[in-house]
């Protein structure tokens, strides 16, 4: 059985590329799997062929237990521009189980480290905002140093994405994304603040995948009990109660 409990990076056939499968595919797939708790977070309207904004206002009505698991219906949101702007307003994020924050070359072109970091900190600082998509992509390079002290801040989670480390990755070169995971996690075990690993999954074929992430997980000897991804129900805790503390 999957010794983690959550993958909450996953997409839908309704995200518009790389897979058919629907949210009923992916929870009988992450059922099988073992997993508690699925969420479903489908890219912003700025990506080309996504989700509309009537896609979003629905998803308040989805069931929340499918297959005999836990549903989250989230987003993960386009940032625009690099005053750290979003795709999705308020009264959409505010509707939704989750939101994350990420960047991506169809919407946003790459700054310098400093513009780059300014716009993650601004999206960080949106109070719908709890996770923080790939802040490993080697296009958008960042200051690592000064956005975990505002995602501290702002209690929201850093990404350790498997599908960014991949060596297929369309992010880049996965040995300098190996490299800012790994800085990441070190200024995670540095300050005692969790992590979240996520498959970001297009389809249910890399559902609680981690393989990648693991990986580097085990070479430094990153400490279990930073990984929310051990249990469903801190990961709720932490949604609801908007804190970190286990």
């Amino acid at each position: 059985m999957f010794p983690y409990e959550l993958d909450v990076h996953t997409h839908t056939v309704s995200s518009g590329h790389y897979t058919h499968d629907t949210i009923t595919d992916m929870a009988r797939c992450a059922a099988q799997s073992g997993i508690k708790l699925l969420g479903i977070s489908e890219h912003g309207p700025a990506i080309p062929h996504s989700c509309t904004l009537s896609y979003f206002r629905g998803q308040s009505l989805a069931p929340s237990r499918r297959m005999g698991i836990h549903v989250l219906y989230g987003a993960e949101a386009n940032i625009t521009d690099l005053s750290g702007s979003l795709d999705l307003p308020r009264e959409i994020m505010e509707k939704l189980d989750y939101c994350m924050a990420g960047m991506h070359l169809p919407c946003l072109s790459p700054g310098t480290v400093q513009e780059n970091t300014e716009a993650y900190i601004h999206a960080i600082e949106n109070p719908y905002i709890r996770i923080i998509a790939h802040p490993d992509d080697t296009k958008y390079p960042v200051n690592y140093h000064r956005l975990m002290e505002a995602a501290m801040d702002c209690r929201v989670l850093l990404e350790i994405n498997n599908s960014s480390l991949a060596p297929d990755s369309y992010r880049g070169n996965s040995s300098q994304t190996k490299e800012n995971d790994r800085a990441i996690l070190e200024l995670c075990r540095k300050y005692h603040y969790p992590i979240l690993l996520s498959s970001d999954s297009h389809g249910r074929a890399h559902i609680g995948d981690f393989t990648h992430a693991l990986a580097l997980i085990q070479e430094i000897n990153f400490p279990k009990e930073l990984i929310i991804n051990y249990s469903a129900d801190k990961f709720l805790r932490f949604l609801s109660s908007n804190t970190t503390s286990f």
